[in-house]
């Protein structure tokens, strides 16, 4: 067995976004149960949801100088982050590709080795097809899940 599996913690796992598009404000909310992992100079978050258009598993990447979402299942999605640069993203549904840019800014993220806890909060504007959809605000809490 490979050693990435073993050392994966099951934890569970919060997440809020919160989306400011002009005057008005969305809020998001989830909680799942997922694994957390180290894998080289990088850290990971996976955990699946259920959608209306069905299952959706979720991986969070984030190293030093850049994080990445990417989503499969019924939807697939690239959402790289690196602070204060303009990245380019793609969203796949079963009504076609979108394309998507990031401005990142503002990326934090902490993990506690000795507490099994940690936190991301990413702020982004995010465009789609080239216009504004708006600036996100995602905020992700985790803990060991005992």
């Amino acid at each position: 067995m490979s050693k990435v599996l073993d050392d994966q913690i099951p934890v569970k796992i919060n997440v809020k976004t919160t989306i400011h598009d002009g005057n008005s404000k969305d809020t998001f909310e989830l909680t799942a149960v997922g694994r957390y992992y180290k894998k080289g100079n990088a850290r990971y978050l996976q955990y699946e949801e259920e959608m209306d258009v069905g299952m959706v598993k979720t991986i969070v990447k984030m190293t030093e100088d850049d994080g990445l979402i990417l989503r499969s299942g019924s939807i697939k999605m690239r959402l790289p982050f690196k602070l204060h640069q303009s990245l380019r993203g793609n969203y796949t549904t079963p009504y076609g590709v979108f394309n998507l840019k990031t401005l990142t800014k503002r990326m934090v993220h902490e993990f506690k080795e000795e507490t099994s806890t940690g936190s991301i909060d990413l702020m982004y504007d995010l465009n789609m097809q080239g216009a504004k959809a708006g600036t996100y605000h995602l905020t992700i809490a985790f803990e060991e899940e005992n």
